[in-house]
């Protein structure tokens, strides 16, 4: 039985959820690495000098994400997974228009902010959407597919800068992502909603037909069974403490036996950000420049980070390939294991290289470099490809498996929300204070900080990530309502789970 379903084809609506998401994705990640390319031209059109305005004028879009991940749980239970899919992708295509017509400074930050929202709500949205879409068997490929694509439009876009950074076409370089944008929206209009999300708002008649079309082998009633099963429970539960269905998801959240959960996934949206990887992918042509890349050298300064992300995207493969056989928690420590050794290459290159206190990336910026060997200037390359290879092997392809599997149904958009908006306030912090970080520590003791926050983050996933591989979507409460621990009658649904809690 076991061999028959892992032999069966994914249906054309499960194609289609991957698709969508997939697109979605790469429109995020465009929109994550663009502004890379286009900061320099932008500066020197706006007459930006200063570090600290720079690093703003990059952080307008997560302040708006903050937002967007915020009330993006609530509004996906109210109207629904599909509705907001749409929304989120014609926003995109909207501000990101607006965003490339930007006539001053304020102007460009509306726009930006504007569009973080709408990012901060795919962020939410999206892995509630796969993870209760996609069946069960491939569910963990099709969560970390998202990831793949993100990797691969923080690619294109510093692509799009190389080929945009001769003639200075910032405009170009941020409204490019309104076309796919405009597509996307397209695809989706023809999208149902997803089964957990019918079932929530009392339609079992549209919740089984749906059911049937992404999974045709499943048992649609006995699945329904179980959904409404878990959701009756819930409902009495949050009946039984009182107070109104915003009050219960609330009091659910941060009392017994989901506070666990929540604290967890706080932690670990905070640990996904705060441990640099933003760092690398807003300010990357900057690093390269500090080491002594020329700015006109449009090859080394673009060229470059696209190759450490494409790095970073082929081990997402990897990880994509591998989180439904080896499970969530063994891909998830390997990835933060690989970080904590390149923040130690790192340290020791800028450690070697003279980039002590005082002195290094951030004064780059005044016109200084580090001016390091051929051969550290390699090692450094090949530092930061560790760093973004086991980023994106670990907390970049799990952090949309774990914001999509661990809370139960009617706590699965309030749960999202909470953990990516810790993950987006630890990308604020990063994204403002890195260039200060560099310039007052220098390259050898920012790299230590955030070496230390990957060892936090390591012990954090050690002792308290519950690995879900191979568990049905509705089952993983069940770990949490034990106390963080899997039921004993239950162990052997993941006996083949190695290092399962």
């Amino acid at each position: 039985m076991g061999d028959q379903q892992e032999a069966r084809p994914s249906s054309r609506l499960a194609v289609l959820v991957a698709v969508a998401a997939a697109m979605v994705g790469i429109i995020y990640g465009y929109d994550s690495s663009n502004i890379a390319g286009a900061l320099d031209f932008i500066a020197k059109d706006f007459q930006i000098t200063q570090d600290a305005e720079k690093g703003l004028l990059t952080s307008y879009v997560i302040f708006g994400m903050i937002g967007g991940a915020l009330v993006g749980g609530a509004l996906a239970d109210r109207f629904g997974r599909q509705r907001m899919m749409v929304t989120i992708a014609a926003t995109f295509a909207v501000f990101s228009l607006l965003s490339g017509l930007a006539w001053d400074v304020p102007s460009l930050a509306v726009a930006r902010v504007l569009l973080g929202v709408t990012v901060g709500l795919s962020i939410v949205v999206v892995p509630l959407f796969v993870a209760e879409s996609a069946p069960t068997r491939i569910r963990g490929a099709l969560l970390v597919l998202y990831q793949v694509a993100t990797v691969a439009g923080i690619i294109l876009g510093y692509l799009v800068a190389w080929a945009l950074a001769p003639a200075g076409s910032w405009r170009i370089m941020l409204g490019a992502a309104a076309l796919p944008g405009a597509i996307i929206t397209l695809l989706l209009l023809r999208a149902p909603d997803t089964p957990r999300w019918y079932m929530l708002k009392g339609r079992p008649e549209q919740a089984a037909r749906v059911l049937a079309r992404i999974d045709p082998g499943a048992d649609v009633q006995a699945e329904l069974a179980g959904i409404d099963r878990e959701l009756r429970e819930r409902a009495a539960r949050g009946r039984g403490r009182g107070g109104g269905a915003g009050r219960s998801v609330l009091r659910q959240m941060v009392t017994a036996p989901y506070r666990r959960a929540t604290v967890f996934v706080i932690l670990l949206g905070f640990a996904v950000q705060i441990t640099g990887i933003n760092a690398i992918v807003y300010y990357s042509p900057q690093i390269f420049k500090a080491m002594g890349f020329a700015a006109e050298d449009h090859l080394a300064i673009y060229g470059l980070p696209a190759l450490v992300q494409l790095a970073g995207l082929i081990a997402v493969f990897g990880s994509m390939v591998l989180v439904d056989r080896m499970g969530r928690r063994p891909v998830l420590l390997t990835g933060i294991g690989v970080m904590v050794a390149a923040n130690a290459l790192l340290i020791a290159i800028f450690a070697l290289g003279g980039a002590g206190q005082g002195s290094g990336i951030g004064q780059a910026q005044g016109g200084a470099s580090l001016h390091l060997s051929g051969g550290l200037v390699t090692l450094g390359f090949l530092g930061l490809v560790l760093f973004t290879v086991g980023f994106t092997f670990g907390f970049g392809a799990l952090v949309w498996v774990y914001a999509g599997e661990t809370f139960p149904s009617q706590l699965r958009g309030a749960g999202s929300s909470v953990m990516l908006t810790s993950d987006l306030v630890a990308n604020l912090a990063i994204g403002l204070a890195f260039l200060p970080m560099l310039r007052f520590l220098g390259g050898a003791g920012t790299f230590a900080v955030l070496g230390g926050f990957a060892v936090l983050a390591f012990l954090l996933v050690l002792r308290f990530a519950p690995e879900t591989k191979g568990r049905p979507l509705d089952d993983i409460r069940l770990f949490w309502e034990n106390g963080g621990a899997w039921p004993r009658a239950d162990a052997s649904a993941s006996s083949d789970a190695a290092g399962s809690r």
